[in-house]
């Protein structure tokens, strides 16, 4: 239970008594229940409960070990994550980290400015916080956005927070509710003088994933764009194009916009999907767009889909075109594209040993509802949930790609979250069941390993009548009456 909030939208703090809740006979009020949240670094997850409290897991120094902080670790609402650490909202506004120092894991330099904070943003090494006036709090490597302390007079009333990444730094762009932006950061992104008198009424900011790169989406429906040239920061030559604008999408350096009459204006790098030429005349009635690190996937009204950019990492679907129909969502890896139509089956096209190739276990994508990606530079795998609750895994195996080993425990999964090279699955019952790279994911084997060796550095209760067996190592087990991984042999616990 997360709170119990009156009619007249007041929430019930504590335990009150009827009377001092001011609740007459006959009153109604609205529980809201909180459902487990799972969130993860390159290499950890973390686990937010239903009771607010959090369980850490996978490489110590990328969060997995939370251990100095576990007592704080409370009625958290909300857990953001960077590369190598996490950042959790408390409900009283304030602030826990952990994880890999100078990356945003320790915030002790303005943990007296962490109050009332109602969203955390991340950049790979970096965190910044808006805080309910609309001031900003910003801390981990300066050089990715992790230092904001020059222009505190100019971050006020901010709404938003977009991030961006190129080779040696970060950027973050905030927006102000009068649609203001103010950016900051060491790469091309974190600076936006020469377009800075046209970022008013902004609405919206997307980035390019490693480029360095933003757009501005004004109110007006036109795009401002800054950063480097080569990965979308100049749009001159397709900027008559630009108007009407209501969505923008962004590969690792080239964006993707569609216009209000379902018309998409691609710009940036022409090999990672900057140039949508060959396939403008198919880019008509575009709906939604998705996108791998180089490559666009366009559905249409129609449920059809155009691709463009990168062949390898699923530019070129024409071997599966004719699959390509009654098309409702898709999934993007690093290399590959997973489309999920109307029926619940799944088309996969892109680097094959990437995800791209499913036919091994094309029989059992039936009855799909969602997919999720674990993505690893050249390694990424995908896991869809069926609706009976089972998971089908395909792609890399060393990311995730096969569940073999804990196929038995996954029943009735809920949800999925992958890390760079490893899965974790919620399962009804409570149960986490993890697969993927052993140093990280342990399989049941692993796990029967770290129980025999008695290599537990303590156990503590993770979902109601059932137990974590937390290895010094930051890796969690549960077992007991809720959930099992790796079945052979557990110990009975009183």
């Amino acid at each position: 239970l997360e709170r119990l909030v009156t009619e007249s939208g007041v929430i019930l703090q504590g335990k009150p008594t009827l009377r001092a809740a001011n609740l007459q006979n006959g009153a109604t009020v609205t529980a809201h229940v909180r459902q487990a949240q799972l969130v993860s670094s390159a290499l950890a997850f973390a686990l937010l409960r239903p009771d607010g409290t959090v369980v850490t897991w996978g490489n110590a120094i990328d969060g997995g070990d939370s251990s100095a902080v576990q007592d704080e670790l409370k009625d958290v609402n909300q857990i953001q994550s960077s590369l190598h650490a996490f950042a959790a909202i408390r409900s009283d506004g304030s602030v826990v980290t952990w994880g890999k120092t100078d990356d945003g894991g320790n915030s002790s330099a303005v943990q007296h400015q962490l109050r009332d904070v109602k969203h955390i943003q991340a950049s790979s090494r970096a965190f910044a916080a808006i805080r309910a006036d609309g001031s900003v709090v910003a801390w981990g490597n300066a050089r990715y956005g992790g230092d904001s302390s020059k222009l505190q007079d100019q971050l006020r009333d901010v709404t938003q927070i977009q991030a961006s990444r190129d080779t040696f730094g970060a950027s973050f762009a905030a927006v102000s509710s009068d649609g203001r932006v103010v950016t900051w950061g060491a790469d091309s992104g974190s600076d936006c003088s020469s377009v800075r008198s046209q970022l008013n009424n902004v609405v919206a900011i997307q980035a390019t994933t490693f480029g360095g790169s933003f757009a501005a989406l004004k109110s007006d429906g036109s795009v401002v764009c800054w950063g480097s040239s080569m990965s979308g920061g100049d749009s001159s030559s397709v900027q008559d194009q630009l108007f009407d604008i209501h969505h923008i999408q962004a590969t690792e350096s080239a964006f993707a916009a569609i216009r209000g009459d379902g018309v998409v204006v691609c710009w940036g790098n022409p090999q990672d999907g900057g140039d949508c030429t060959d396939v403008q005349e198919q880019l008509i009635d575009v709906k939604h767009v998705q996108a791998t690190t180089k490559a666009f996937a366009a559905i249409r009204a129609d449920k059809t889909v155009v691709t463009w950019g990168s062949d390898s990492y699923g530019g070129d679907s024409s071997e599966v075109q004719d699959q390509l129909k009654n098309v409702e969502h898709i999934q993007a890896a690093s290399l590959a594209f997973a489309a999920l139509k109307s029926d619940g089956s799944v088309v996969t096209w892109g680097t094959s040993d990437a995800g791209g190739d499913s036919s091994c276990v094309q029989d059992q994508l039936h009855d799909v509802t969602r997919i999720q990606v674990s993505r690893d530079g050249v390694r990424c795998s995908f896991a869809a949930i069926r609706q009976d609750g089972k998971v089908v895994t395909w792609g890399d195996p060393g990311s995730g790609g096969c569940c073999r080993m804990v196929r038995d425990q996954l029943f009735d999964v809920q949800e999925i979250q992958g890390t760079e090279n490893c899965f974790a699955a919620i399962r009804s019952d409570g149960g986490v069941v993890t697969w993927g790279n052993g140093d990280f994911a342990p399989d049941c084997y692993t796990a029967q390993e770290l129980l025999q060796d008695g290599n537990l550095s303590g156990l503590s209760g993770l979902f109601p009548a059932g137990y974590a067996a937390i290895g010094s190592d930051g890796s969690v087990l549960n077992f007991g009456a809720v959930g099992t991984v790796g079945t052979v042999g557990m110990p009975e616990l009183p």
